[in-house]
């Protein structure tokens, strides 16, 4: 019986068989933290099949030998877990208390037969019901809900981002003014550098904020966008049209 063909990303995108004679083989985990800077953290995403239900001796069996690894390996890396098995992620918590776990979901993108899985509100229920540390949703989910970021920020819990509109710069500003804590990109210093600029203030900006703030009381007030902040929102609003 042949196995599932590997496949790999490539840095514009593209999708390839992984040829291992080609391509090397994949390193084990125990490889990565040696050979790794370990400056660099690890997010360590813990794999199921969405279409299988494990039984616990399984899943405790998968997550004690990875445990073991990162426990002997991982030192002062920093490291945190996450996995879209609801029962994966309350186990692992179980079974370590040294690193952050988080819950991955969809946030309501596409649905399964575990309700845990399908909308941000649930995500929060069994975050807050298995003490994980936080949610990473598919951002999709996000803009949909936006009103689940302030509940899920009420009740201490970090939230993170990942999907293909993290690599329009837009978005990630976007969920900065949302308060995500943070997000999950493809091109890390392309992004980085796009939302620094979004975030320099201009100068003519810093002097009609100066001028309009002197013996003004501060108080709450909705929120009030720039003209290039409003810009982005427009720039965003065909990119949500396709959600």
């Amino acid at each position: 019986m042949e196995g599932k063909v590997l496949v790999r990303k490539t840095k514009d995108g593209r999708i390839c068989n992984w040829e291992v004679e080609q391509d090397d083989t994949l390193c084990t985990l125990q490889e990565a933290f040696l050979k790794v800077e370990p400056s660099l953290g690890f997010n360590i995403e813990l794999k199921f099949d969405d279409h299988i239900v494990y039984e616990q001796a399984y899943l405790i069996h998968v997550l004690q030998t990875i445990l073991k690894v990162v426990m002997d390996y991982a030192k002062d890396r920093p490291v945190i877990f996450s996995t879209f098995q609801p029962d994966a992620a309350i186990l692992v918590r179980k079974l370590q208390r040294t690193y952050p776990v988080f819950f991955l979901t969809n946030g309501g993108s596409e649905f399964y037969e575990d309700l845990r899985r399908n909308s941000l509100e649930e995500a929060l229920k069994l975050c807050l019901e298995n003490g994980l540390e936080g949610i990473v949703s598919e951002v999709k989910g996000i803009f949909r809900n936006p009103g689940a970021v302030s509940k899920i920020k009420e009740s201490n819990l970090s939230l993170l981002t990942y999907g293909k509109l993290n690599n329009v710069p837009e978005a990630v500003y976007m969920q900065h003014l949302m308060g995500i804590d943070g997000v999950i990109v493809d091109f890390v210093q392309e992004i980085t550098e796009a939302v620094a600029d979004m975030m320099k203030p201009s100068k003519i900006g810093e002097e009609e904020e100066l001028s309009e703030g002197i013996g003004k009381v501060e108080g709450k007030s909705k929120p009030q966008f720039s003209q290039l902040e409003l810009s982005f929102l427009y720039k965003l609003i065909p990119q949500l049209l396709l959600l």
